[in-house]
């Protein structure tokens, strides 16, 4: 569809939580932007109409870390191919980790990401900025400059700081400029060499386990720096069920913190690991039963206030090692919607609480204008049928990276159409109405 055409969305379930609407009413769209729900649009007249009958239409899903690999780690993946994917998932705007090579730690890196998903990408990349020079912990990045460049927040990938004066004046400095902070909680001493969860899974293996504490010490030291520097703070992917409460406790007490978690960290646990599945190799490790219903009651409260896919591509290669020697990671991010769907069917939480969790929620950790449907506002839409069941593989994930433990499951709830600032930029075949 080109640039300005106007399209009506007809007979669909609209779900916006941003705005607590859930009833079947018509979308208008004209110029990218939503102009109308409802009611027709006094003189309104649409040059494509999509039947949405029996399929739920909410905002574009807002995916807070999803990476693409390039530049630098072409082999794996490309902003062309993983955006491709993205839309395919619904997914309209996804925010991007520094540790691309070279490191997003300048603005020309930053421009260049940008540019190149603007020539080839299907949907809207945030990314995020190096919180220091290299992600080595050392010397501080030059924030402002990365925010003008557009880096809407800054991040340490899945690097911990180490050094925590250097931490301490990383966020004092994101802090002056208004800029959240995405931390990954994890003490690297205390994980040491780890690839699981430490506990009777890791030990009757005999892989080395990566302790409860290691996600825990780390969360109190950057609460406490929280506090002190007064910067607004964001937990890249908690796993245990001590951090969710000692995250409802700093919520409690007004810091200004939040946290997401990784759709497969509601769905798998330490158990999932048997029989060394390397794609089960996951940094934070799956945890135990108890911690994976401590974080779905967090997200049904909304003390985690987002649900990412975590999406990490890798080429085959990268899991066909012994186990503590692949790469963590799986390719995620056109099951984030699916393995979101599988906690309504459990009834861990409601369609519209699962929606607002990747859509108005992590928008307003980014602190971007998306994620609801209102007149005049950008017209980001996905498009779902929920009954439509479907079976993960090579055939049906466009994902360059296939490394995923949900090979061969069969999910329920999948994509019918993508719409970027009103653009299709996904179709599923056999879906034209």
């Amino acid at each position: 569809m080109r640039e300005g055409s106007r399209l009506s969305i007809r007979n669909g379930r609209l779900v916006d939580p941003a705005n607590g609407i859930d009833d079947q009413l018509d979308l208008y769209i004209a110029e990218g932007l939503t102009v109308g729900i409802g009611e027709t649009p006094l003189g309104f007249t649409a040059d494509r109409t999509l039947d949405a009958r029996g399929q739920v239409v909410c905002p574009g899903l807002v995916d807070l870390c999803c990476r693409l690999r390039e530049p630098g780690w072409e082999h794996k993946a490309t902003i062309g191919s993983e955006t491709a994917a993205a839309a395919a998932g619904g997914v309209t705007t996804l925010c991007c980790p520094p540790d691309t090579r070279p490191i997003i730690d300048t603005p020309a890196v930053a421009q260049l990401v940008l540019q190149t998903a603007e020539r080839v990408g299907r949907v809207r990349v945030v990314p995020a900025g190096a919180l220091t020079q290299g992600l080595n912990g050392e010397q501080i990045s030059e924030m402002a400059a990365l925010k003008q460049a557009g880096c809407a927040v800054m991040s340490h990938a899945d690097r911990p700081i180490r050094n925590t004066l250097v931490q301490r004046r990383a966020m004092e400095y994101a802090a002056t400029f208004g800029l959240t902070v995405f931390l990954h909680p994890e003490d690297a001493y205390l994980r040491d060499q780890g690839c699981v969860h430490e506990g009777r899974v890791s030990t009757r293996l005999g892989l080395p386990g990566i302790p409860e504490a290691a996600e825990t010490v780390a969360v109190a030291r950057d609460l406490a720096l929280a506090e002190q520097t007064g910067a607004r703070i964001h937990f890249r992917g908690l796993s245990s069920a001590r951090a969710t409460s000692m995250l409802l406790e700093a919520q409690a007490r007004g810091l200004e913190v939040s946290a997401d978690v990784s759709a497969h960290q509601l769905t798998l646990t330490e158990a999932d690991v048997e029989g060394f599945d390397s794609n089960c190799h996951l940094i934070p490790p799956l945890r135990t039963v108890a911690d994976r219903e401590a974080l779905r009651e967090a997200v049904r409260r909304g003390a985690i206030s987002a649900i990412c896919s975590d999406h990490q591509p890798h080429e085959a290669d990268a899991k066909l090692n012994p186990f503590p020697e692949t790469a963590p990671g799986i390719s995620a991010v056109e099951t984030l919607l699916p393995l979101t769907l599988r906690q309504v069917a459990e009834e861990k939480v409601d369609l519209g609480t699962a929606i607002k969790r990747l859509t108005v929620g992590p928008a307003e950790i980014l602190g971007l204008p998306i994620g609801r449907l209102e007149p005049g506002r950008i017209a980001d839409i996905c498009i779902f049928d929920p009954d439509a069941v479907w079976t993960a593989g090579a055939d049906t994930l466009l994902s360059r990276g296939q490394n995923t433990p949900f090979l061969g499951w069969a999910f329920r709830g999948r994509v019918s159409w993508t719409l970027l600032a009103g653009r299709l930029v996904f179709e599923r075949p056999g879906k034209t109405p």
